[in-house]
């Protein structure tokens, strides 16, 4: 039986806390969760632009394999958040040292995540015992890691010109991205990255980044801070968890993770509008929905169709409910349209070739998300206003809410004391 618990969620959270570059200068902070965002991000972006031409089950083993390798890596990077990465690395040429790092990594795991059943505690004890594979899964994932921190590295060289470091960094990631090239989209992302040159994809990878500069609740102190792209992956993590409780199909829990991944993707335009303005003056909120979309459709949407990259536009309005109307309303594709579903009837389509997609239960996730943002920092000594009626709507609304007929979130949020 799976079930998704508090310790679990708080696991995901732990990387808004977790420092990256703590060695280097940097005008601001780098955390774990905002590279692992932009990371699986990029790997999206790999994995849709090379497997157009996979049969429809391989197309999905591949989506799950990268899903879930990339929370296995994330829980590992989690555990290990004291080993600075070239020992890291050195330690999984080593079989030895690498297996006694992993067997205590599984045991500070274990209690958080094995309430998600035992398949996937076994396909994370698999995936994580081998250190390097030469898959295509393994491939993209570490294609997107390379330009994620390659990303990161570029924000803090200039801060740091002293430091005998960087040209052995820099020389690594041009290295270590040439070793993809074979993979579609990987020659316009080093170039864009090291070469200047510009592409409809490099220029939209770097868009992406820039989610990490919107800090949400801007105007509310909190510990620790977090950004829009962290919040992205966190609400990714946590719809693709519940799509295991619910029994949702393959399909289902891939589309769940990616639409979680993107769902605030219109930030990148409008910045972080929180609940209480969009509901203070009536119709504000369908406003900003059409400026949003118009945004979308000339900022996004536009420049990929034109620089060839149609597949990743199609696929992007998809997550974004743009047919049906919001990113919270579920849908599916039914004799080769796309349909807007009504509350409750997915699981009529919870299939593979329906490539259904959940609204309510990312909806869910997404205030899961804010509620454990709002706890934690009143946990952390933080107190307001906007804070404490954060976390009493949250628990008001979900009280009673069931997703799925299966989870029980009023139940998970009465496990925050």
């Amino acid at each position: 039986m799976v079930s998704v618990r508090k310790s679990l969620l708080q696991l995901v959270f732990a990387g808004s806390f977790m420092k990256r570059w703590n060695d280097k200068h940097r005008s601001m902070q780098l955390v774990e969760v905002d590279k692992q965002a932009h990371k699986m991000m990029v790997a999206w972006m790999l994995f849709t632009l090379n497997s157009g031409g996979l049969d429809p089950a391989k197309r999905q083993a591949l989506a799950g394999e990268i899903v879930e390798g990339g929370i296995f890596d994330y829980f590992y990077r989690l555990v290990i958040t004291d080993i600075k990465p070239p020992v890291f690395y050195r330690m999984k040429t080593n079989p030895a040292h690498y297996e006694k790092l992993t067997a205590w990594v599984f045991e500070q795991l274990e209690p958080r995540v094995r309430s998600l059943g035992e398949p996937f505690w076994d396909r994370l004890r698999a995936y994580l015992s081998v250190p390097e594979a030469d898959t295509p899964a393994r491939r993209i994932l570490s294609a997107a890691h390379l330009y994620a921190s390659s990303w990161e590295y570029n924000l803090i060289k200039a801060e740091n010109p002293w430091d005998e470091e960087l040209l052995d960094i820099e020389s690594s990631f041009r290295n270590g991205l040439s070793a993809f090239r074979d993979l579609a989209g990987v020659p316009d992302l080093a170039d864009g990255m090291f070469a200047g040159k510009r592409s409809a994809i490099g220029r939209f990878a770097r868009l992406l980044g820039q989610l990490r500069f919107q800090t949400r609740w801007s105007q509310t102190p909190r510990i620790p801070e977090t950004s829009v792209l962290g919040h992205m992956f966190i609400v990714a993590c946590y719809a693709y968890f519940f799509s295991l409780a619910v029994d949702a199909c393959p399909a289902r829990r891939h589309n769940n993770f990616f639409a979680g991944l993107f769902h605030d993707l219109p930030e990148l335009l409008t910045r972080d509008i929180i609940s209480p303005v969009k509901q203070s003056v009536r119709h504000i909120g369908d406003m900003i929905k059409e400026y949003e979309a118009s945004e979308l459709q000339g900022r996004v949407f536009a420049p990929l169709r034109e620089g060839g990259c149609a597949v990743l536009a199609d696929r992007l309005a998809y997550f974004l409910g743009m047919e049906v109307g919001s990113e919270f309303r579920e849908s599916a594709v039914v004799n080769g349209a796309v349909r807007r579903l009504d509350s409750g009837s997915i699981e009529a389509y919870n299939r593979d070739e329906c490539d259904p997609k959940d609204g309510h239960l990312l909806k869910v996730c997404d205030s899961l998300a804010a509620f454990i943002e709002a706890y934690t920092a009143m946990r952390n000594g933080i107190t307001s206003d906007q804070l404490q009626r954060a976390i009493y709507r949250i628990r008001a609304d979900y009280a009673g809410a069931v997703v799925a007929g299966k989870v029980h979130v009023g139940a998970l949020l009465a496990d925050f004391d």
